[in-house]
């Protein structure tokens, strides 16, 4: 067996010590709501699907689930194009749904954290039909940003910004009388205008919309693009292309400018003014950890997405670093460390992983859950990962539905890390079970076509198996909640050959071999889970090729 746990661990969710912060040690799943569980059978992903499942994030161990954008939409952007921030887009049901969910997540012992998209709306918000109406430097467009375009007659666009999708940053309006008027910004698709966070309005509108849904009951908010609401004065020319390849390695005009910290303290006085802890997470591409470590100051949000670790390629040197400048960033601000491999803009890492064949990459997958889960602070989970599934690399063209891929060229290779016009891949609608029209994502099919060898991934072909990787992440999860130095709390590291970590956690020690071949270590304690067969010798074990494990001390 892989997988050696003792049966008296407890299920359900783990809980913080009493005064301390829930977040600081939770493992939070991340729910994409269209492809996790459709109720209805019309192939997409709900509410009500979602919440008929959270008996198996229950049973998985997780303390909380973070949704992706239910919110009335157009659906040009999955969602994070929204019309409407106060009411539930029917194709995901109705806000009763929403309600219905949070309660049942309470009763399991999970926390619910919603996504908020406030670097932008959808063009179909009636604050930007208003704006389209409105005449130049109207009160209307203030809310968004409006420019008259550079030229002799304002036919190029007003700076060289680039749409993270790929092509200009700016459309240009036409006039109810057919001419061509002033330009927008868009750092996304067209269909998803910036809007001008000096505007007071603005302000005021995303304060009454986190009350709305705090008084639902939520518990807190995943803040998309939470780096982008500022634009620096001015919004200056970049003076160069192929901009996106600079996200996360330096500060841009239009990302990671300084003024979204007091947006962001404003922001929690209003969230530490409700009960229950309720918490911001910033998803934001910072340059540095230290950078990063500014969205989560004590009086700024509470958790910011580890990206530097999830772009960390597979080499323990690389792993090492990433995670030490990770933790030293976040205790020089007092916050815990939120570690990540996988979500749903970028490629699954069980396929990134895989330099030579799938085989490989769910070794080094399995072996990299164990990791994170080992390290101190807060883990994100991407649906599906704990089932060990691959990025779908086969999808046809006629199939896909990611606006980047649209925006990029005839190959699709155009873009950074997932923004390169193939998210696709790693939305695909869940298996649940071996058989049926869409292994047991619905009633019907799903809106992704799913790949034939999905039923063997699925969660009832797994359930039960010891060598699976789902049993796998229910035992460290177990093992999680029982074991008192993981989670939050102190690291060391302890002396390891090349290519191999060694780090110490009270009372458990955590070895990674990155290699393609096994090492000899002296045995490090008594061995409590491991991603692949572990084999001893006098005093010693042997630890196989790309693979990790957990010993007690």
């Amino acid at each position: 067996m892989t997988q050696e746990l003792t049966t008296s661990l407890q299920a359900g969710p783990a809980r913080s010590p009493e005064g301390t912060g829930w977040w600081r040690d939770a493992v939070i799943y991340q729910v994409y709501v269209r492809s996790f569980a459709d109720s209805d059978g019309d192939g997409v992903g709900d509410l009500r699907g979602a919440r008929e499942r959270l008996p198996h994030l229950a049973r998985l161990g997780v303390d909380a689930v973070w949704l992706t954008p239910f919110y009335a939409s157009p659906q040009a952007d999955g969602g994070y194009d929204v019309a409407d921030y106060r009411a539930v887009d029917p194709l995901f049901g109705t806000l009763q749904d929403a309600d219905d969910l949070v309660r049942t997540a309470h009763e399991l012992g999970l926390r619910v954290i919603v996504d908020v998209v406030p670097n932008h709306t959808s063009d179909r918000h009636p604050w930007f039909l208003d704006a389209l109406a409105d005449r130049p430097r109207g009160a209307a467009r203030e809310r968004y940003h409006f420019r008259p375009g550079r030229g002799t007659g304002g036919e190029l666009p007003p700076n060289d910004w680039e749409s993270v999708f790929g092509g200009p940053a700016w459309t240009r309006t036409t006039g109810p009388d057919g001419t061509p008027g002033e330009w927008y910004l868009h750092l996304f698709a067209p269909e998803q205008p910036d809007l001008n966070w000096d505007c007071p309005e603005v302000r005021e509108e995303f304060d009454s919309v986190l009350r709305f849904w705090l008084d639902l009951g939520v518990d807190g908010f995943r803040i998309d693009v939470a780096h982008g609401m500022v634009k620096a004065p001015g919004l200056p020319d970049i003076g160069r292309t192929e901009q996106a390849k600079l996200i996360g390695s330096q500060v841009l005009p239009f990302f990671d400018q300084d003024g979204v910290h007091e947006i962001h303290r404003g922001w929690r006085r209003l969230l530490d003014s409700y009960p229950g802890m309720r918490i911001g997470v910033a998803e934001a591409w910072a340059p540095s950890a230290e950078r990063l470590a500014l969205y989560v100051r004590p009086d700024e949000l509470h958790q910011a997405f580890n990206f530097q670790f999830l772009k960390c390629p597979w080499d323990a040197a690389a792993m090492r670093e990433v995670i030490d400048e990770s933790l030293a960033a976040t205790a020089s601000v007092g916050a815990p460390t939120t570690w990540v491999l996988s979500n749903h803009d970028v490629v699954r890492h069980t396929t990134r992983y895989a330099e030579d064949g799938a085989g490989q990459g769910l070794r080094r997958a399995r072996a990299a859950a164990l990791l994170t889960l080992a390290l101190p602070g807060s883990a994100y989970l991407y649906q599906g990962e704990e089932l060990g599934l691959p990025e779908v690399v086969d999808l046809p063209d006629e199939a896909r539905q990611d606006p980047a891929f649209f925006r990029t060229s005839a190959d699709g290779q155009d873009g950074q890390d997932g923004q390169e016009g193939r998210r696709d891949g790693c939305r695909v609608p869940l298996p649940w079970s071996r058989s049926g029209p869409s292994y047991g994502f619905g009633p019907g099919g799903s809106w992704l076509p799913q790949p034939d060898g999905w039923a063997d991934a699925s969660v009832e072909a797994q359930t039960g198996d010891p060598e699976s990787t789902l049993e796998l992440y229910r035992a460290a999860l177990a093992l999680r909640r029982e074991l008192p130095g993981l989670g939050d709390g102190p690291m060391s590291w302890l002396p390891a050959p090349a290519g191999v970590l060694a780090l110490s956690r009270p009372g458990l020690v955590c070895t990674l071999n990155t290699l393609g071949e096994e090492v000899r270590l002296p045995l490090p304690g008594r061995a409590l889970l491991s991603s692949a067969p572990l084999a001893y010798d006098a005093g010693t074990v042997r630890i196989p090729a790309e693979s990790c494990a957990w010993w007690a001390i």
